[in-house]
């Protein structure tokens, strides 16, 4: 039976909202953390409960328990573990993901498999962390992926490094990606490299010279004209076609 904390009525809030500085009367980030073990629950809830723009709003001891604690907490971030008895974090991110307005995804794991780390970003976890990463970093993540950013672990960064080199011009993986890359206009495919290549909203405007705001726009005009659900898929899409 999953935990459940504090208030219960709020739901998801937009980039803007949560990177407001704390005590400004912006809503904080809304946390679940999911993870078997009870002493790893109580560390990450003594961190994140402690930063004044991040509440834990409850936490589930198994990948079966998400949804229903997701439908009550209604978390903007799960922070989620890959190992679990009976539903593991990769499933259950996955069925997370498939809702109309699903929370941001965090896999917080002390397993770094290549498939793992694929098969998570691939069903739209925004980030992927060890659980040996400081306890300041994982904050700074939870942030990041609220607001829509991606993060990775250095570990995580050269499997996908090692991913794209593996693959070959005949990998039908790469065909479809190019596919798919083929439709957008020239600017948009820019914005889709930079992002293939980690940069952030501010980076790509000044690469680009766009505004952040026009960036943001392109982003989300990317994320529905190739129907995916954040910024690291569309990286992992440039990464397949080869561009970067």
């Amino acid at each position: 039976m999953a935990a459940l904390a504090g208030d219960v009525t709020g739901g998801p809030v937009g980039e803007q909202a949560r990177s407001g500085p704390p005590g400004a009367g912006v809503r904080p980030v809304r946390i679940l953390i999911v993870d078997d073990d009870a002493l790893v629950r109580a560390g990450l809830s003594m961190i994140l409960g402690g930063t004044p723009d991040l509440t834990v709003v409850g936490e589930a001891a198994d990948g079966s328990e998400v949804m229903t604690a997701t439908a009550a907490c209604r978390p903007d971030v799960v922070l989620m573990d890959i190992r679990m008895p009976r539903l593991d974090g990769l499933a259950a991110t996955e069925l997370l993901r498939a809702l109309p307005k699903p929370p941001e995804v965090l896999v917080l794991t002390t397993f770094d498999a290549d498939e793992h780390v694929l098969r998570a970003l691939r069903a739209g976890a925004g980030g992927f962390l060890l659980k040996d990463t400081p306890p300041a970093e994982i904050v700074r993540a939870v942030r990041r992926v609220a607001a829509g950013e991606a993060t990775l672990s250095p570990t995580v960064t050269r499997t996908l490094i090692a991913h794209v080199t593996a693959g070959t011009a005949a990998d039908p993986r790469r065909d479809r990606a190019a596919q798919l890359l083929a439709g957008l206009t020239e600017r948009e495919r820019a914005v889709a490299v930079a992002l293939g290549r980690g940069r952030t909203n501010a980076e790509i405007a000044a690469e680009l010279f766009m505004s952040v705001a026009t960036v943001k726009a392109y982003v989300s005009r990317l994320l529905t004209r190739l129907d995916l659900n954040n910024r690291v898929q569309v990286a992992l899409l440039v990464h397949d076609a080869g561009l970067v």
